[in-house]
């Protein structure tokens, strides 16, 4: 056998890899198969059921149909894709390959006998790559009489969209076939990120966490299924929640893959929620089966229908108490933006800060917000005009008494947060709301700071508060429903779309967020990948806005590390642990974008 010091028959010169055999023709080997019948392979697609392989070439026609009608095809182009892929129901058909590429179910002992059979189908010099994003690829390679020829090969669903394809090696893998496979990855026009062996690789690895936590998050009841996707996808920017990309993945589906994952990490934030196993158990798969955390139209639909847990609108409502002004306490950033909000939606605004000198600075940053807005065409000079009018900068809160709902957007410090609470309890009127902006601070501890606990609640804003629309409202145990019901309410009038939980470290957003950055951190700690890599695969894999060390450097590393430490006092789970790595960074000051240095080094402003 070659070992892969002495091979030189895999260069990308020697092997252009014409010929691609795709093993398995569901959605995914289907997508491949397009994707690389378009980039001018010859594809054989083979599949046990000839009712799959037919699926397969209905699919290629109507997709290569579509990308004509759209101008992304000329007919001439489309035929000659077509002409490109053969299919069969017979493995020996792979025979010709320069690489095969299988895409069966997850199971090792259905992958394992398709690469026992390749290794006496196909010529020596072939490539053998596996589809998996959660078996490991090492034991595959082990079990094959090539294993230096074996690697992984994972693309993401829908194969012709996206454009992150994960590489991974064993430790058997020959660095040729690895710069075959990733000069053909290049060529089919995707973003080829070369990685280790381990389960879920980088974009799964990180995703399946999160996916976990929020479905432990939702069997917790601590928060609705419609607040939960809703929290993430417009709290975070992410294009689906995390509940609905469970129903799309298919729940059995993400239950192998994080089975492999807690088999190898061992850490507790991998094991599958029980309601996976539970959902998979009673067939409630998801999209495929009509039915997951969500119902639908029909199976393999992805149209939502109403169920019994879907929220009424028509119930019986606590009436909230009626607001016209609204006292916002702070002059930093968040507090200038949540001010702004409020005076567009037509509220009487008192901006109370340390100064009046402060306040008024807070007040000219809201008129430079306004102006852009203007020259945006988001608003009308005159509506600007009339906003900033309705903010009353002041240099104390006792100008708080006539408000109807006070929000502290002060630094988030317990302590300092305890002591204004305490100041508002005296200053505002009987029956005002008064709400607190923190994050990650128990809004209790505010609470007990008045002799009116029944009036407090969180309204957690997202930065920049006049763009996102997100408002997470926490209840205490002590919150009277009308006071929840007035947040509600001030909610809707001011376009923001509000979200209920409980009031517990991270809420919503920051319990999943911050595990999901702290574990890409131990990623690079851990040598496993490069910082590029990891905010690549993130973007182009699970299409977030910014990668994990993207986001922490502008969320400041002293500020995420501060919200993971109360994350794990909280809930006390070793995963839930800051990594060192992050902490290193905090301690030797570099902070991100802030301080010029935080995972990156930033150009001095």
């Amino acid at each position: 056998m070659a070992t892969p010091q002495s091979d030189t028959s895999l260069s990308p010169a020697a092997s252009p890899l014409r010929t691609v055999a795709v093993v398995g023709l569901g959605t995914m080997g289907t997508g491949i198969a397009e994707v690389l019948a378009r980039a001018g392979r010859d594809v054989i697609g083979i599949d046990v059921s000839e009712t799959a392989a037919a699926r397969c070439v209905a699919a290629l026609e109507a997709s290569t149909a579509r990308a004509v009608e759209r101008g992304r095809l000329t007919e001439e182009e489309r035929a000659r894709t077509l002409a490109r892929v053969t299919t069969s129901t017979d493995l020996a058909a792979a025979a010709g390959a320069d690489l095969v590429v299988e895409v069966v179910p997850e199971s090792y002992e259905l992958k394992q006998q398709i690469f026992r059979e390749l290794d006496g189908i196909v010529r020596p010099e072939t490539i053998l790559a596996t589809g998996t994003n959660a078996l490991s690829v090492t034991r595959l390679a082990a079990d094959s009489a090539r294993p230096e020829r074996v690697l992984g090969l994972h693309f993401f669903n829908p194969a012709p969209a996206m454009r992150l394809v994960e590489i991974a090696s064993s430790v058997l893998t020959a660095p040729q076939a690895v710069a075959a496979v990733t000069d053909l990855v290049l060529d089919l026009g995707k973003e080829p990120v070369s990685i280790g062996d381990r389960p879920g690789f980088i974009a799964d690895g990180l995703l399946f966490g999160y996916l976990n936590q929020a479905a432990a998050m939702y069997e917790s009841r601590y928060a609705s299924r419609e607040d939960i996707d809703a929290a993430m996808r417009l709290g975070c920017g992410l294009p689906m929640g995390p509940l609905a990309l469970l129903d799309l993945i298919g729940i059995d589906t993400a239950r192998t893959v994080l089975e492999a994952m807690y088999a190898a990490s061992h850490d507790r934030l991998h094991a599958p929620a029980p309601i996976l196993k539970q959902l998979s158990e009673a067939g409630l798969t998801g999209r495929k089966a009509g039915r997951g955390f969500y119902t639908y139209e029909a199976p393999g639909s992805g149209t939502v229908v109403p169920d019994d847990l879907t929220p009424r609108e028509d119930g019986p409502r606590t009436p909230g108490r009626p607001v016209r002004s609204v006292g916002v306490a702070g002059s930093g950033t968040m507090a200038s933006g949540i001010a702004e909000v409020f005076a567009k939606a037509g509220y009487e605004v008192v901006l109370a800060a340390r100064s009046e000198e402060k306040a008024r600075a807070a007040k000219a940053r809201i008129g430079k917000s306004l102006s852009r807005s203007v020259d945006k065409g988001r608003l009308t000079a005159e509506a600007a005009a009339q906003a900033l009018d309705r903010i009353t900068p002041t240099g104390t809160c006792d100008d708080f008494a006539d408000v109807d709902l006070a929000v502290e957007a002060v630094a988030e410090d317990l302590e300092v947060k305890r002591q204004l609470f305490a100041t508002l309890d005296k200053v505002c009127k009987p029956g005002a709301v008064l709400a607190t902006t923190t994050s990650s601070l128990p809004v209790v501890a505010c609470a007990r700071a008045t002799s009116r606990p029944r009036d407090v609640i969180g309204m957690h804003f997202f930065n920049p508060a006049p763009a996102m629309k997100l408002v997470e409202v926490v209840r205490t145990v002590l919150t009277a429903d009308d006071v929840h019901a007035t947040v509600r309410e001030v909610c809707g009038k001011i376009r923001k779309h509000a979200v209920d939980c409980g009031d517990r470290a991270g809420f919503i957003v920051n319990a999943l967020l911050f595990p999901y950055l702290n574990n890409a951190v131990k990623m690079v700690q851990e040598h496993y990948a490069s910082l590029d890599d990891i905010d690549t695969a993130m973007k182009l894999g699970g299409g977030y806005p910014m990668g994990p060390f993207e986001l922490l450097d502008v969320v400041g590393l002293d500020v995420s590390l501060a919200i993971e430490k109360v994350l794990h006092e909280e809930f006390r789970d070793p995963g839930l642990a800051p990594a060192p790595l992050l902490e290193h960074l905090v301690a030797a000051g570099c902070l991100g974008r802030k301080t010029g240095r935080g995972f990156r080094e930033y150009a001095k402003r």
